[in-house]
């Protein structure tokens, strides 16, 4: 099955893309696309459980995906 997945600020850095389409077997979870983005150079330094989003709402690493779903990768955000 076909993932979309998204990249924003350090993660893009990390990945050098802000999207990646990506396959993964069907009944996969969010580790295996998290596992599958970390073994791309670089990509390593995304931590192995980031936070992330599934169609938009926050989801954890056991989630089940299904074939075109959408996953935000979401850095930590600093500020004052």
């Amino acid at each position: 099955m076909r993932v979309r997945s998204l990249f924003f600020a350090s993660y893009r850095d990390l990945v050098g893309a802000e999207e990646l389409e990506l396959d993964l077997a069907e009944g996969a979870t969010v580790r295996q696309l998290v596992d599958q983005v970390r073994s791309r150079p670089g990509a390593d330094a995304i931590p192995e459980t980031p936070v992330v989003a599934v169609n938009r709402e926050y989801a954890s690493v056991e989630t089940p995906l299904r074939e075109g779903d959408e996953v935000a990768f979401i850095p930590p955000v600093a500020g004052g």
